[in-house]
């Protein structure tokens, strides 16, 4: 499975998911369905990759011209009223539009718009390239702080459980990515998501370098930041590839890039501005609606068709005890789809689940497969599959989609089925991609380096003695099954 898919597996331990409550993040949610004002903010300390591979570049898609022009014509941000909380970084965002900005040490504009360099970074999860990249790739993942939480007393089992953990996950996995062909698109199709994004910006007399950062695999996050200050950015959009925000992926990259920007005189002082989500704007929706009625036309019958949205699953710990705003957003967004289609006259009923959960915690229900062998025994006979939480080709559409929920749903009665593809680089996607950066520039503040009482809460005697009594437990446990005793002896040692 791909990183996301992997998120909160030992959230059953109270080492990742129901310990949000303790960290961070938080998020208001005085307004349902995702129409909230939010404020999220993340510290810690992040290890360098521990991964015996050579390092490589970070892509850059350099304009022909690096002065960004018009910048007094760009559209304005759009943003609407919200309340807004001084966090670690102060980082605001307003969930109805999705910019956020770090603010409050502004920097002054340049004296002319030619002296400004546009950058964009774009954030995506990253996957391994060949079956050798599993194992490390899994390690990465795992080694993630936002993934396993462990009391500072147990911080230095960090690495080591992340190693076993990712040596007993690694031969499953690796027949996954065998299926598909030995490896994860995710870089390639993501590599061209950012060179259209150059082309359709330019095409709104916007030059910029637009730069790709993965999470947990090649080119990482660290090494486009190395990139943009090489090149000198002068403002910078950040774009997280996730249309809905949640802390175990955009929310993880935000906090490496706090961690980054606040060590660093040049970055902490670089306007930024970041679009932690975007799943309601007018051109995603549009674009998602016209793939939709295009596979609708393929069916027999497609009044009689299904729309079965399948979403990337969450622990419902970080919904219920972080304020993860996933699961509203996600809701929001299949209303905003379907409410298109009925407007052009396609009223099929439809239907959300969530897929790709891991280990015996609590996910964000309904589960694809169950509701699969459900739809089935209803009587559904042709099911249109929608996975709405994915912009590129991965494991999770290629293998556990168009293989493991295709043959579930034909054994269950199901006759007819079609899947819709991911965006990729539809045009009208891309173009409104480039619309929302144009949209944020005006928006982009320095990040402030100050520190608030949050991180000081880590401190707190009472969190830290639960903390370390679980992490005890988990220890005597880990390190006492023979099962585990086996792995170290055989692979980590």
């Amino acid at each position: 499975m791909e990183a996301a898919s992997l998120s909160g597996v030992l959230s059953h331990t109270n080492l990742s998911g129901s310990n949000l409550r303790n960290s961070d993040y938080r998020f208001s949610r005085s307004i349902r369905r995702g129409r909230c004002v939010a404020s999220v903010s993340r510290h810690s300390s992040e290890g360098s990759n521990d991964v015996d591979k050579p390092s490589s570049k970070a892509l850059v898609i350099s304009s022909s011209d690096s002065n960004t022009k018009n910048y007094s014509a760009l559209k304005g941000s759009n943003l609407s009223g919200g309340s807004n909380q001084k966090r670690n970084l102060n980082l605001q965002t307003n969930c109805a539009v999705g910019f956020c900005t770090f603010g409050e040490n502004v920097v002054e504009s340049h004296a002319h718009a030619a002296e400004e360099k546009l950058g964009v970074l774009l954030l995506n999860l990253g996957g391994p390239e060949t079956l050798n990249d599993v194992q490390p790739f899994l390690y990465n993942l795992f080694a993630d702080p936002d993934i396993i939480r462990l009391p500072r007393l147990f911080k230095f089992l960090q690495r080591p459980l992340a190693k076993l953990i990712s040596v007993l996950r690694a031969p499953k996995s690796k027949e996954g990515y065998a299926a598909i062909g030995g490896g994860s698109p995710l870089r390639k199709i993501t590599d061209e998501q950012a060179d259209a994004l150059r082309m359709a910006l330019e095409a709104k007399n916007v030059c910029a370098n637009i730069y790709v950062g993965m999470r947990y695999w090649y080119p990482f996050t660290e090494e486009a930041i190395e990139q943009i200050k090489r090149d000198r950015i002068t403002k910078l959009v950040v774009l997280p590839l996730y249309p809905q925000f949640s802390i175990s992926t955009t929310g993880s990259s935000i906090r490496v890039l706090q961690s980054i920007f606040r060590e660093d005189a040049y970055l902490s002082r670089l306007p930024v501005s970041v679009i932690l989500s975007w799943y309601q704007r007018q051109g995603y929706i549009r674009s998602m609606a016209d793939l939709i009625e295009k596979e609708l036309g393929r069916f027999p019958k497609p009044e009689e068709v299904m729309i079965f949205f399948s979403a990337h699953g969450v622990p419902v710990s970080y919904v219920e005890d972080a304020g993860d705003p996933y699961k509203d957003q996600m809701e929001e967004c299949i209303c905003l789809i379907m409410q298109e289609l009925k407007a052009r006259g396609i009223g099929n009923d439809h239907k959300l689940a969530y897929q790709s959960r891991v280990g015996p915690v609590q996910w964000l229900k309904p589960y694809t497969d169950e509701v699969l062998v459900e739809l089935g025994q209803k009587g559904v006979k042709s099911l249109l599959a929608v996975p709405i939480s994915f912009v590129s080709e991965h494991i999770e559409t290629l293998e556990e989609i168009d293989m493991e929920y295709k043959d579930l749903a034909l054994e269950s009665g199901i006759k007819n089925w079609g899947r819709v593809p991911a965006l990729g680089c539809t045009s009208s996607f891309i173009t409104d991609l480039a619309d929302a950066v144009v949209e944020a520039l005006p928006s982009a503040k320095a990040m402030s380096t100050s520190r608030d009482t949050a991180e000081e809460s880590e401190y707190d005697p009472l969190n830290y003695l639960v903390k370390l009594f679980r992490g005890s437990i988990l220890a005597f446990i880990l390190l006492l099954t023979p099962k585990v005793l086996l792995a170290f002896r055989n692979h980590l040692f």
